[in-house]
Order: structure tokens, then C-alpha cells, then sequence
């Protein structure tokens, strides 16, 4: 599906990071984005700067997800395009001993529920809601293409590390369901698929020192650096545009294996 002036799309998470690359991406081929983000000052002033509209939206939430799907659609029309960088992680054994001590504790249950509400049924809630308004639209070829979903996994999803528990099963879950949903939407001219990506210098590591920087960028066989978020999103755009990509799980990573910790 060719990328054109006033197609609709919405970046979920697209305030910042690997979102607002993409959200960029899409603009810059004329696309009207609406960035679906918590974050109100940063997505208010993206939205300005592409164009685009914001709607401030929390995943988990069905009314939030609803009402905002319903102001991207009043402002753009119903969105071809869905990129879902929406997602949270933490780092917490399963179960551990205090080396002060020696007392027990477990991964509290609220805490790995939060992370797969957010990473996977939120991914999950946009793709449904977003896939039943893309059925409504008229095919754009012989194909039958009516839209395209890209979803964010993490190489987590395969190279799960210590503490991860929560945010690999997330991720993985995002990873399994690709293909059965892509499958789901076949007869519809929906394609789906997921990118896994490697360490990207995103807000959140751009607040450590430089020396763990460098130690992360050391880590990865080539290019030995951390990736940039504007790569992904021409990832994104290429599963986006490419008519036959579909059902795909892809990771971008550098050739990065996680190592344990």
C-alpha cells in the first residue's frame, strides 16, 4: 500500500521514541497521523509540528482507546494504517533471595499483569478496533489492500534476560499472535506484522551515563552501535508499502543475541 497525501494513520505510543520516528515517516509522506500517547505536552506538540492530531490515550483503557479512535476518525478519516510502539517494561526476578537477609520474595502479580495489560492486550485492543474500521473501507487495488498493522515485540521475545519475565512474555505473546491475526484478516486485504527491535537509543536510555551507553553499543556485532529510532521506522514503512509482506515477525537488532544479564 502506497504511502500518499491525506492517508490516515495512527502510531500508538507516538510521542516519542520509536513512535515519533514512525509518526515522522509517515508524515513526511503526506500521511495525516494521529499520535495515540499519555504523554500530553510531547505528543500535543508532535501532533502540531506534523500536522496530525493527539489524542490522549492510556491502552489498557477501552473507553480511552474507543475515544480516541473515534477523534482520529472525525479529524482524518478512517485510519489504512496502525503502528502500535505503545509499551511499558520493568526488570523483576521471578523469585529471589535479599542478600542482606536471606529473606524470599516473588515477582508481585500485579506488577506482571500491568506489563502484559499494557505490551500485550493493549497491543491486542488497538489491532481489533483499528482492523474492524479498516473492513469497512473500499479496497485501494486488485489485491484487495485495504490497510496494514505493524506492531513493536522486542528481541526480548526470544532473548529473554534475567528480571524479563514479565516483558518477554508480553512481547512474545505480540510475536505469537502476528500470524494468527494476519491469517484472521487475510480475507479482508488487511496485512499484519511485527518488528522485534535490538537496544534503540529511545528516551529511556538516553538518561544513562555514558559509559553504560557505550558498554550497550559495544554489545552489539555490527554496527556496534545502539539503533535509531529512524530505523525501525523505515522497517515500518516497508512492511507498510510492500504488498506482500504479511504475517511477519522481524527483528532488528544489529545481530544481537541477549546475553543472560
Amino acid at each position: 500500500m502506497e504511502v500518499s497525501t491525506n492517508t490516515p494513520a495512527v502510531v500508538t505510543g507516538g510521542a516519542s521514541g520509536l513512535g515519533a520516528a514512525t509518526a515522522r515517516a509517515l508524515a513526511a509522506k503526506g500521511a495525516r497521523v494521529a499520535i495515540f500517547d499519555l504523554n500530553e505536552e510531547k505528543g500535543t506538540a508532535l501532533a502540531g509540528e506534523l500536522g496530525g492530531t493527539f489524542c490522549k490515550v492510556n491502552v489498557t483503557s477501552e473507553e480511552d482507546v474507543d475515544a480516541a479512535f473515534a477523534k482520529a476518525r472525525a479529524a482524518h478519516g478512517q485510519e489504512r494504517i496502525l503502528v502500535n510502539c505503545a509499551g511499558i517494561g520493568n526488570a523483576i526476578k521471578t523469585a529471589s533471595r535479599s542478600k542482606e537477609d536471606g529473606s524470599i520474595s516473588h515477582f508481585p502479580l500485579s506488577a506482571f499483569e500491568f506489563v502484559i495489560q499494557v505490551n500485550l492486550i493493549g497491543t491486542f485492543r488497538c489491532i481489533a478496533k483499528s482492523a474492524a474500521g479498516m473492513m469497512t473501507l473500499d479496497p485501494l487495488s486488485d489485491d484487495g489492500d485495504r490497510g496494514a498493522i505493524v506492531n513493536t515485540a522486542s528481541v526480548a521475545a526470544e532473548d529473554g534476560q534475567i528480571g524479563q519475565a514479565a516483558y518477554s512474555a508480553s512481547k512474545g505473546g505480540v510475536v505469537g499472535m502476528t500470524l494468527p491475526i494476519a491469517r484472521d484478516l487475510m480475507n479482508e486485504g488487511i496485512r499484519v506484522n511485527t518488528i522485534l527491535p535490538g537496544i534503540f537509543f529511545t528516551p529511556l536510555l538516553m538518561g544513562l551515563p555514558e559509559k553504560a551507553i557505550e558498554s550497550l553499543s559495544a554489545s552489539v556485532p555490527f554496527p556496534k552501535r545502539l539503533g535509531d529510532p529512524a530505523e525501525y521506522a523505515k522497517l515500518a514503512m516497508c512492511m507498510i508499502e510492500t504488498g506482500y509482506f504479511n504475517g511477519e515477525d522481524v527483528r532488528l537488532d544489529g545481530a544481537i543475541r541477549m546475553a543472560p544479564r
